[in-house]
């Protein structure tokens, strides 16, 4: 019964080649250009496993109480003075809260008013004793500043300082960094530079840290999932917002951003790197297959034609089921093309075996897909069983995966039958 219904297909496929092949090549452009307009891709990996699952619900549960666990941006800002990374990071923080419609949260976590009220609780016995010291000494300088803290009360500080080395309550040495520091900075600033005086670098005994001079600001984005890279719109006006309050200009500070979104980010841009030359290249390796199976240039057009045909009536097949694809079910192009060529090159070249031997077309068609009618058709159905078991997982990204391929195997077979037994027409054997 197969072999009697292959052969009336194929032979109607010959009869009517003409109106078949406009048939199909018209569907395969609609269903490309649905496919274009409809073209989605959802970046969200979090969604390639079932909702339902009890531990995922769980999981949802807690990325919601906590986004900046998963979905956040930690903008890290770096400068000469701590004083001025802290005037930075305020502007940006402030800068960023304007944008709601980019940004959910923006916290800055080493400005935290909890830590800057309990820094010193932070710190480990030496370095609190030390620290308690310095600020025990320079307590009575402290509070002549403290009123007045600009240049006219650092320089009542420094006279205070100065009567203080005169009534011997601080040596000379004592001294001589604080002065050489504020002597340091009005040379600076009388030569046109940038510059500020640094209390912490005072209080350090004239160093500063790398981390003392470090803010961390944590951001939780708007998340764009359509985009192959969620947060970009969101760390491009993060990287904007730095731009406009003057980061570097105005605070000398340098902006680096990582955490999850910008790791994740940079992952999924890495798919765009040479995408373009691999594609060629890819098509170039399979061209150069099918000429080493077939040698014959016009057949080979038609497989690639019948493959690029069947792709795109999946592709659009696959949007209409899923609405969006995931990055594990786009990988349904690959497979297709892998698979319906093989498909076309077996009927294509049992085709060339029989013309040689019988040297009539619809006779040698007929003859082709009585041999390899069977297993093709047996082939089909089992890869496409293999691709239809993924759908009962809870892993709903293979899922998708599963349902989109095992259904381009079946178009692969009827496309890589009909359309190749109708695009044969007039191909003589060499």
């Amino acid at each position: 019964m197969l072999d009697s219904f292959l052969a009336r297909v194929v032979s109607f496929c010959a009869r009517f080649f003409l109106p078949i092949i406009v048939l199909v090549l018209v569907a395969a452009t609609a269903a490309g250009i649905y496919a274009e307009r409809h073209f989605a891709v959802n970046t969200d990996v979090s969604r390639l496993l079932s909702p339902n699952l009890p531990w995922r619900q769980r999981e949802e549960a807690y990325r919601k109480a906590f986004p900046q666990q998963s979905d956040s941006i930690i903008a890290v800002i770096d400068g000469p003075i701590p004083e001025y990374t802290g005037l930075a990071a305020a502007a940006l923080v402030d800068k960023l809260k304007t944008n709601t419609a980019r940004f959910r949260s923006v916290r800055n976590l080493t400005g935290d008013p909890f830590f800057a009220r309990n820094a010193l609780l932070f710190l480990d016995n030496d370095q609190l004793k030390d620290r308690l010291s310095k600020i025990g000494r320079a307590a009575p300088l402290l509070r002549v500043l403290a009123p007045d803290r600009t240049l006219r009360g650092l320089a009542s500080t420094l006279s205070a300082s100065l009567k203080g080395l005169q009534a011997g309550q601080y040596k000379l040495d004592d001294m001589t960094g604080p002065l050489t520091m504020a002597a340091d900075t009005l040379d600076e600033i009388l030569a046109g530079h940038d510059t500020a005086f640094s209390w912490t670098k005072l209080l350090n005994g004239g160093t500063v840290k790398p981390e003392e001079s470090r803010q961390l600001i944590e951001i939780v984005p708007v998340l764009d999932y359509s985009a192959l890279e969620p947060g970009k719109a969101a760390t491009t006006a993060v990287r904007q917002a730095a731009e406009d309050v003057g980061l570097s200009k105005t605070y000398q500070a340098q902006l680096r951003l990582t955490g999850p979104v910008p790791i994740s980010d940079d992952e999924f841009s890495s798919l765009q790197n040479g995408a373009a030359l691999n594609g060629i290249l890819s098509a170039l390796i399979v061209i150069g297959i099918l000429w080493l199976a077939l040698r014959s240039w016009r057949t080979v057009l038609a497989v690639a034609v019948t493959v690029a045909a069947g792709l795109a009536m999946t592709a659009a097949v696959g949007l209409l089921m899923v609405g969006a694809l995931n990055p594990i079910s786009i990988a349904f192009a690959v497979l297709f093309v892998g698979l319906g060529a093989d498909f076309a090159i077996q009927y294509s070249v049992r085709y060339r075996a029989e013309r040689h031997e019988l040297g009539e077309l619809t006779p040698s068609l007929i003859a082709a897909a009585g041999d390899v009618g069977k297993p093709l058709t047996l082939a089909a159905a089992a890869a496409a069983a293999g691709f239809f078991s993924f759908l009962p997982t809870a892993y709903e990204g293979l899922a998708e995966l599963g349902l989109i391929a095992g259904c381009g195997m079946l178009i692969a077979f009827v496309v890589s039958l009909i359309n190749r037994s109708s695009s044969s027409r007039d191909i003589t054997p060499t």
